[in-house]
């Protein structure tokens, strides 16, 4: 009979090795947990587009839904009101990281919470709204990506001045809910000085109250409209494109809005943005800490040209401006 001490010695020491093995691989790789805060609704295209862009930036890097990664979704449908008990939400149910949708949704889970970690794939300038202290070192637990709407918002003005020289007149569809209006103003305010032209701001807080705004712009006898970049608004895009084409008004504002029947569109990919997100959620995930991420600033901005629309008002736009464009729809 052999004994048990006598076999583990003719064994040898791989008995005890092979069984703790076993016990390593059973071991469940954790599960990072991730907050989604979406100011729009999930069901638009504009919403499925950027949550995609997201999704594909964490699957390059390593980290698969159901396996590895968990994802909690809190979306506002547009009522910036709600936002605070969705952010409150995502805290309760201490997720690793919040990932924030707009200035709007920056801001309520910032007020949520001052430990969990926020990311912001979209932001207009988080400086000047106080989300962070400076872009090299944000500090607190906020940081992401800024693309500096004021400078785009002036920019577009003079774009449309270079397509609609007799433009005097332009009004800027807002949504008063967001923060991040009163800096981009002062900046359009200042190159419309400049190009000589006269900006009159118009309201709306959601769809239901893009036709009224139209309706007083008309009545303003206003020569062109341009947008202030708001989720709401780009939700809406193909709306507003609709509106201002019946009211025949030139119409500059982002990607989307030239792709769903405005004259022009300039800025930078935001899919692109939300892409890049990843790699913050990614870096806070393995230990860094948000407050010492610096703020990237988006460095590619496109031109869009709708060509059918100018035809359909019956512009026609220099050929120099046409050469700008990165691409011109058809």
């Amino acid at each position: 009979m052999i004994t048990r001490r006598r076999l583990l010695v003719a064994l040898g020491p791989g008995v005890i090795a092979v069984p703790l093995r076993s016990f390593a691989q059973q071991q469940p790789a954790r599960i990072a947990r991730i907050g989604f805060l979406g100011v729009t609704s999930p069901s638009l295209p504009v919403s499925v587009i950027r949550v995609e862009a997201l999704r594909t930036g964490l699957r390059d890097l390593g980290y698969v839904e159901g396996k590895n990664l968990t994802i909690e979704f809190r979306w506002a449908e547009g009522r910036h009101e709600r936002l605070p008990e969705l952010a409150a939400q995502l805290v309760r149910l201490k997720v690793d990281v919040i990932v924030a949708q707009g200035t709007p949704g920056a801001n309520a889970a910032k007020q949520a919470t001052a430990t969990i970690p926020i990311v912001m794939p979209v932001v207009a300038d988080p400086v000047a709204t106080g989300l962070v202290a400076s872009l090299v070192r944000p500090g607190g637990n906020v940081t992401g990506l800024t693309w500096f709407s004021h400078e785009v918002s002036a920019k577009r003005l003079g774009l449309l001045r270079d397509a609609v020289p007799r433009t005097k007149r332009v009004a800027v569809l807002i949504n008063p809910d967001n923060s991040s209006n009163a800096p981009i103003l002062q900046a359009m305010e200042l190159a419309a000085r400049q190009l000589k032209l006269e900006i009159q701001p118009f309201e709306a807080r959601g769809a239901n109250e893009l036709e009224s705004a139209f309706a007083t712009m008309a009545a303003r006898r206003v020569d062109a409209v341009t947008i202030i970049d708001d989720a709401m608004l780009i939700a809406n895009a193909k709306a507003i494109a609709n509106l201002a084409a019946k009211k025949r008004f030139p119409l500059i504002g982002f990607n989307e809005v030239a792709e769903a029947g405005g004259l022009m569109a300039y800025g930078p990919s935001f899919p692109e943005m939300f892409q890049r997100a990843a790699n913050y959620v990614d870096k806070i995930l393995k230990g860094a800490k948000p407050g010492e991420l610096p703020i990237e600033r988006a460095t590619r901005f496109e031109l869009l040209i709708n060509l059918k629309t100018a035809k359909a008002l019956g512009l026609t736009l220099p050929q120099s401006l046409l050469q700008r464009a990165d691409q011109v729809i058809e």
